[in-house]
């Protein structure tokens, strides 16, 4: 009786989360076009673009709290307050260089990225796949992070490398989402 009723929820929220990185995805690769013809000049839509960014991040954030309930909420939780004060940090660091904005997107791009490592991991059950892309987009979140920083120090930093960023990470959301869609499809069969 327990598998009946837990069922029902799995399959919820295994739903939810592959609707919200869809979601999530189409939105990161989105931005990355629009973001790529504005990033010229450090002006107010690619300020206003770079603030929108780690806010789609936040805004997802709750979402993805809201509809789970396992052990990544707190995690969850950070991600979401971590990306709200990104956004603010970011639309401070724009009125500076282009410099400023990299060092405060490869910080975040860090400490988010391992963010969604340790989700990553605490979601590898079978109820939501083995969270591979995840784990990677996470992983590669935190080490480009750091290349952004050392390139935000040196002689030439350009924001030219966040349109590929954001389109790396919403190609992995994507891809995430396909494959918790194809799990749903597996396990509607077997029980049919």
């Amino acid at each position: 009786m327990s598998t009946q009723t837990s069922t029902p929820t799995v399959t919820g929220q295994r739903d939810s989360v592959l609707r919200l990185y869809l979601g999530r995805g189409v939105l990161a690769v989105a931005w990355a076009l629009a973001f790529a013809d504005a990033h010229e000049n450090l002006d107010a839509v690619a300020v206003t673009l770079l603030v929108v960014y780690p806010l789609i991040d936040a805004v997802s954030s709750v979402i993805d709290y809201r509809a789970t309930n396992g052990s990544e909420r707190r995690v969850t939780a950070f991600n979401g307050v971590l990306s709200t004060l990104a956004a603010l940090a970011i639309g401070i660091a724009g009125a500076g260089d282009e410099a400023a904005v990299l060092h405060v997107f490869g910080t975040w791009a860090i400490v988010s990225g391992a963010a969604q490592v340790i989700v990553g991991i605490r979601r590898r059950g079978p109820e939501l796949g083995k969270q591979w892309p995840t784990l990677i987009s996470g992983g590669l979140s935190f080490l480009v992070g750091i290349t952004y920083n050392v390139q935000a120090a040196g002689d030439n930093p350009s924001l030219d490398v966040l349109a590929v960023y954001a389109t790396g990470g919403g190609v992995w959301f994507i891809l995430q989402a396909l494959l918790l869609g194809w799990k749903s499809r597996r396990l509607r069969t077997r029980t049919v």
